[in-house]
């Protein structure tokens, strides 16, 4: 009793209409779906050389982005006391491994990833952040939701291999336009059983279909013949072995400053703003989009707390410099745990835990392939969907921008894009009708356009 008091006081159990059972069910939801970071983090930036050449260590990687999602996640969820899981952020990795480091050194790139982090924070602690988010109007917010959902649905879809690349279409059904293999029998197995879990509101339905999911995906690959490489970045088989000592030599190997010595400055300006700009509007759109889907945000949209979240999460940036594990931010698979009930930072506790213990059982985060888990974000893609319900869409000030900000995410397969022309299309057309947009929507719209221009800004002035 004195342990659930406690928990209640700290984190409003009841004012959130959540359970000790929720939470946990939700963090250990959110952990399963976005695990798969553990493996595909090291590989981007393990798959990149520094100008040296010199290339970073797999393992070391697994270990340090292990270590990072586990201590932000937790700030997270102490903090800021919402179910917000935080790891290495996906997009931004890719621009430290493959814009950053063949300029410069990997502890310098490291080292723009700190100061993107920093940025932020002053961003958050001066309110400048909050006013951006502010600035933002409600039905905007909606579409972002819904943006998110179709986005995240469309990253399960095509992790599980349900939906590919195709020849003379951008994309297709499977491979080629047929349905082939074993593995694509376990993700319509586990999207059907979750489907039919949710609708009955069976307890615990996405968690218990990943389960499911994971076993019959181990069954398979042990009786049956399937192509290597067919599962994608995870064989689903039990481990040779379930401890194995981390690695944690890169924590700390970064050189702040060292970048715009190696590669100029205007070079490391450049691979700055894109840092930031990604960081900051990837991370806005997911916390508005979950804050949402959770039910935190009030009447207006508005999100309590904020100044805490936003400031977390750019000391999680940061922190991602530190471990050499780029930056970290707030992940949309949280969306997972929340789609289980998880509302307050209990949550993140329980997945910054498991993220934790994965320190020691690497081993064991192999286990669960993609099309176990990616049917989870399918569900809550369409959970998150709903919110186009609350556009008025025979508003003409609305109509464009929602629209554009909606498909932008999951055809560009970037929230910041589907944010800056969702925000852009915005003022222009509000403009456009005579009435007064605000110039901190102006000053955005700015910033995004030339975030749009980057490319032909630097051929133009030679950068």
């Amino acid at each position: 009793m004195a342990g659930s008091s406690l928990l209640e006081r700290r984190f409003a159990l009841t004012e959130r209409r959540t359970t000790v059972g929720r939470e946990f069910r939700g963090g250990i939801t959110t952990f399963v779906a976005m695990a798969y970071i553990l493996l595909l983090n090291p590989i981007i930036l393990g798959g990149a050389t520094d100008v040296t050449g010199a290339q970073l260590s797999i393992p070391q990687l697994t270990a340090m982005t292990a270590l990072s999602a586990a201590i932000a996640t937790v700030l997270m969820g102490l903090v800021g006391n919402v179910p917000m899981a935080v790891a290495s952020g996906l997009g931004i990795n890719a621009v430290v491994a493959y814009q950053a480091a063949p300029q410069m050194t990997w502890p310098q790139a490291m080292g723009l990833v700190v100061l993107e982090g920093v940025i932020i924070v002053l961003l958050a602690v001066t309110g400048v952040r909050q006013m951006i988010m502010d600035s933002i109007p409600l039905a905007l917010k909606y579409a972002i939701t819904a943006g998110i959902g179709a986005f995240i649905a469309l990253i399960g879809l095509v992790d599980a291999g349900f939906v590919s690349s195709g020849e003379g279409t951008v994309l297709t059904l499977g491979q080629g336009g047929l349905l082939r293999g074993w593995p694509i029998v376990v993700f319509v197995f586990t999207l059907l059983l979750m489907f039919v879990l949710h609708a009955r509101r069976v307890p615990g339905a996405i968690l218990i279909s990943i389960v499911a999911g994971t076993v019959l995906a181990v069954v398979i690959n042990a009786v049956a013949t399937v192509p290597e490489g067919q599962w994608g970045l995870v064989t689903p088989h039990l481990p040779d072995q379930l401890l194995a000592m981390p690695d944690l030599s890169l924590f700390g190997q970064v050189d702040v400053f060292g970048g715009f010595g190696r590669a100029g400055v205007v070079t490391a300006l450049v691979v700055l703003f894109t840092l930031v700009l990604s960081g900051f509007f990837d991370a806005m759109g997911t916390i508005v989009g979950l804050s949402e889907e959770a039910g935190t945000a009030d009447e207006k949209g508005q999100v309590p707390g904020l100044g805490r979240i936003l400031t977390v999460d750019g000391v999680s940036a940061a922190l991602g410099g530190l471990t050499s594990s780029s930056a970290n931010t707030v992940f949309v698979e949280s969306a997972a745990g929340i789609g289980e009930g998880a509302r307050t930072g209990l949550a993140n506790l329980v997945t910054g835990g498991l993220f934790a213990l994965t320190l020691f059982f690497t081993p064991l985060a192999s286990v669960v392939p993609a099309q176990a888990a990616a049917p989870a974000l399918v569900i809550v893609g369409a959970m998150m969907m709903a919110q186009v319900a609350k556009i008025d869409w025979s508003d003409p000030e609305m109509l464009v921008p929602a629209f554009v900000t909606i498909v932008m995410m999951p055809f560009t397969y970037s929230i910041t894009t589907g944010i800056g022309a969702g925000v852009v299309a915005y003022t222009v057309v509000r403009t456009a009708l005579g009435r007064r947009a605000g110039w901190l929507l102006w000053v955005i719209t700015a910033v995004f356009a030339v975030f749009f221009a980057l490319d032909p800004l630097q051929r133009l002035f030679g950068i």
